[in-house]
Formats: structure tokens, sequence, C-alpha cells
């Protein structure tokens, strides 16, 4: 995918896709949002705003996002970080009730693929 593709992504609104989070950077390209190509085979489609709870049930099911680790460039996220999540992760969490909120103008538009928009209208938090 190239440059001019990611910033031309859509939300799942259809709309331009705005930045999920520059401090700290996320995304699989990490240009801040939650673009994605044929490269992410995670699918870093969500824009989610980090939960303790979240953040516990991620560690549990082999994920660590909290735990920093600097030889990656990776100081480890905290309650109120903004992130693209893998949205199998984010079902994931939504099944168990632990989904974290979302930012739907930065959510990419294949998140409803995988979801529904009233599934992340009922956990949207404000851009």
């Amino acid at each position: 995918m190239t440059e001019n593709e990611r910033r031309n992504a859509s939300n799942v609104f259809g709309d331009p896709m705005i930045s999920c989070s520059t401090s700290p950077l996320t995304g699989f390209f990490r240009d801040g949002c939650c673009n994605t190509g044929p490269e992410d085979t995670g699918m870093h489609l969500v824009c989610a705003e980090m939960t303790a709870d979240f953040l516990a049930f991620s560690k549990d099911a082999g994920n660590d996002l909290s735990t920093p680790m600097p030889q990656y460039g990776f100081a480890g996220l905290k309650p109120g970080d903004r992130w693209c999540l893998c949205v199998t992760r984010w079902k994931d969490a939504l099944n168990a009730g632990m989904a974290p909120k979302v930012v739907l103008e930065a959510c990419h538009l294949s998140t409803l693929e995988w979801v529904t928009m009233d599934e992340l209208k009922a956990h949207a938090t404000t851009a």
C-alpha cells in the first residue's frame, strides 16, 4: 500500500480517517492512523482508548501491551492511551465484556467486515 493510498483511507463512516494517536505513535505503519494493507496480517483497524481492564485482558490473552519493550522502541501502554488494535482482539474483548472505547472517526472502514456499526457505536468515545 502506498503512502497516498493510506492518506486516502476511509473510516467506518466512509469519510477520511483521522489520526488515532501520535503519542504514543500507533498504527501498523507507525503513521498515527489505523491504516492497513496486505502486509498487516493482524489487521490493526480499531482505534481504541486503553483501560486498565482491557490491558489486563489483553495480557491474559497473550498480548502484553502494557510492559515496556525498549528494544523495540515501545514504552508500553497505560489507561487513556489510544492505540490501533487488531480487530480480532477487540472482537474477543467485546465478546468477553471487556471492549475498550473506540474513536469511530479513526477506525478503518474494514473494521465493519468483523464487527457491526451498532457494536462500535455502543463503545464510541469522542475524537
